[in-house]
This record gives structure tokens, C-alpha cells and sequence, in this order.
């Protein structure tokens, strides 16, 4: 696949349904296990058939293995990493697609975490009847998310973020 490839990105629910999708993403590097975008003005469109475009620009991670992905928001006023708790990703001719469990973190740019959606997951895991090995799988990746947020290992840190922004915009 070329750089700056240009796909979609579909976060699904558990039972493969559209949760959202992101019309305007474009690959900067693409490894066996790691996809690395950026998105700017992207048009998303909910289940419901609403639509509006994000505000800043993103560089996105997502990663083959793992149960999480990544997306950088460069705001005005720093960076803030925005983890989507997910199944990992598959990436099918010019759409790349996750199933979203819910759980959710936001790390501010002072560091500061905040666990989001937690009611959403208690909710949706009976809902969509998520398998009990499912769930401590999740589960068991928040320590680990943590640490590396706390390490500011990549994709954790602004020299990584910042690198990728500059790829996607020079």
C-alpha cells in the first residue's frame, strides 16, 4: 500500500453494526502490525445517519495485536490522546475497521488520565453479550495502557505526534 493512501475508518459494535465512521484518513506508514494516519475536516457519519466533521487534526495508531487504538488530537492547547478500548484492526482494500468496546481514555496534555464510558461498557457488554474472556481481555489492557501513557512511550509522547503531523503535512 502507498503512503498517503486515503481510506475509511468504521468503528463497529460487537454485533459488526455501524457505530461511526470517518470518511477522510490517510496512511503514513504502514508495518506488518501498525498503521500510522492522520485525518483533518474528516466527515464522520453516526449510526443514526447524522453527520459533522472533526475540528482538528489527528494522528491515528492502531495496532494489529493489541486491543487499543490511538488518536492525537492537536489542539490549541496541547495534545490530548484519545484511547478507544477495540478489537484490533483489519484493513480491507480502502476501508480499515475495529469493533469499539466502549471503554475509553483521555489523557489531557498535563498528563492527566480520565476513564470515560465505563457506564456505556457495563451496559453494552450484557447488550451484546461480550464473552467473559472478552471482557477480562479488555479489562486487562487498562494497567497497561496506563504505563505506557506514564512511560510516554510512542505513540504517548509529542516527538512521535508531532513527527507524524509533519509527515502528513509537508
Amino acid at each position: 500500500m502507498k503512503t498517503r493512501h486515503k481510506i475509511v475508518i468504521k468503528s463497529l459494535k460487537h454485533d459488526g453494526s455501524l457505530h461511526r465512521q470517518w470518511q477522510e484518513n490517510y496512511i503514513l506508514k504502514e508495518t506488518r502490525d501498525v498503521i500510522i494516519g492522520f485525518n483533518h475536516a474528516s466527515k464522520v457519519i453516526e449510526s443514526n445517519g447524522d453527520e459533522w466533521q472533526t475540528r482538528e487534526p489527528a494522528v491515528f495508531y492502531f495496532h494489529r495485536k493489541h486491543y487499543f487504538n490511538v488518536i492525537a488530537l492537536l489542539r490549541e492547547d496541547g495534545i490530548y490522546f484519545y484511547v478507544n478500548l477495540s478489537r484490533p484492526y483489519r484493513l480491507e482494500k480502502d476501508i480499515l475497521s475495529y469493533v469499539d468496546y466502549d471503554l475509553d481514555i483521555m489523557v489531557n496534555p498535563n498528563r492527566q488520565t480520565e476513564l470515560l464510558d465505563q457506564r456505556e461498557y457495563e451496559l453494552n457488554k450484557i447488550k451484546y453479550k461480550y464473552p467473559k474472556e472478552l471482557q477480562k481481555t479488555i479489562e486487562s489492557y487498562l494497567p497497561y495502557i496506563y504505563q505506557l501513557i506514564e512511560s510516554a512511550e510512542d505513540p504517548f509522547n509529542e516527538k512521535f505526534v508531532n513527527y507524524w503531523y509533519n509527515k502528513a503535512t509537508t
